[in-house]
């Protein structure tokens, strides 16, 4: 068995323990200029500082017409590298191994920000979707590799590849939205074409000690697909694969009696199948410390990826490692991100009464 506190290799960066903070987007804290205030830097440290072994980033867009919201955070221009550079020194302060994860909203793009652009011509969610040329998928992909190169100037120790969750890079995975019929479409190595040609010319503009990571669907529509998606990515050159939902409609079905959702299901089933090639990360409602820890300790997955319960407190991670008392994540789902919206989590407004350095 596997104890939680146990170091862990990825790449060439150790983490000091299994425990990461997941992206959680923060609208409304900067404004369309997309360069990060002091606020971010506070955020993310007070996670660093509280004992999580990662931290990545929230989504940061690396374009102004790929953005979900006209105040998400940007790593499409040299002038947003030094609000990210604060937010990694904070981190590093604290023996944090710390990532960004570079986003496209692909048909999701915000009507304020961009066209409803992607692989292919669909309905998407109550509009019709515009289909990126040739020349427009290598626009993207470079500017996916533009912005780890400013990530990497910033000083983080590397990316992650939002490739989940129905954004830009997921559109091109599935079948059910990419209808293309040339080498970007059709057969999983031309679906995954785009994001292996990302993962390629990060490698080689960044180094090889530059950490990259992705978030991938694990059942896209299939559990089968998914895994095949992963191999692709995996030959590329991807260091690390972090695992949540994607496009749909999911065909898995959870087994009854686990103690997990079924995200945290589709995870797993990554991590047996992905057998040690890379490490593989769960997420989703593992918000108590002893579910963390039995995951990790029956081989489920190498390390787990926590939002909500490190939104309430961000020391949650000493609770996991060291049994310490906590503030419990009530599952109210006032945290979960929205455009325009500030999250409430009910544990962030208490403290405030006490704080007032809380600037969750």
């Amino acid at each position: 068995m596997v104890d939680i506190k146990t170091p862990i290799k990825i790449g060439t960066k150790t983490l000091p323990n299994r425990i990461t903070f997941a992206p959680t987007v923060k609208f409304d804290w900067t404004d369309r200029s997309g360069i990060a205030i002091e606020r971010f830097a506070q955020h993310y440290e007070a996670r660093a500082k509280g004992g999580a072994g990662l931290i990545c980033v929230e989504a940061t867009c690396i374009h102004p017409e790929g953005r979900l919201a006209p105040s998400q955070l940007g790593l499409w221009e040299d002038a947003q590298i030094d609000g990210h550079r604060a937010i990694v020194e904070a981190c590093k302060r604290h023996g944090a191994v710390i990532i960004v994860q570079i986003h496209h909203g692909g048909y999701n793009t915000h009507p304020d920000c961009g066209p409803s652009k992607g692989p292919s011509v669909v309905e998407w969610r109550g509009r019709t979707t515009e289909e990126m040329s040739i020349d427009e998928i290598h626009q993207a992909r470079d500017q996916f590799i533009e912005a780890s190169i400013r990530a990497q100037k910033a000083g983080y120790d590397g990316i992650q590849l939002h490739a989940c969750h129905s954004y830009l890079l997921d559109q091109f995975f599935s079948p059910v939205v990419n209808l293309r019929a040339d080498e970007y479409g059709g057969s999983t190595e031309n679906r995954t074409r785009l994001a292996c040609e990302v993962i390629r010319g990060i490698r080689d503009a960044c180094g090889d000690d530059f950490l990259i990571s992705a978030r991938v669907p694990g059942a896209e529509p299939t559990l089968e697909e998914a895994h095949k998606i992963a191999d692709f990515l995996i030959e590329a050159g991807v260091d690390y694969l972090q695992v949540s939902n994607g496009i749909g409609p999911d065909e898995s079905k959870t087994p009854e009696g686990l103690p997990f959702n079924h995200i945290v299901w589709i995870g797993t089933q990554m991590h047996a199948y992905v057998n040690g090639r890379v490490p593989v990360s769960v997420v989703n409602g593992i918000d108590r410390p002893e579910l963390a820890r039995y995951i990790i300790a029956n081989n489920l997955a190498d390390t787990i990826d926590s939002a909500r319960a490190l939104l309430a407190d961000p020391e949650w991670a000493r609770a996991v490692t060291d049994g310490t008392d906590y503030v419990k994540c009530i599952r109210c789902k006032r945290c979960f991100w929205s455009p325009m919206m500030e999250h409430k989590c009910p544990a962030v407004m208490e403290r405030r009464k006490t704080d007032p350095t809380c600037v969750d």
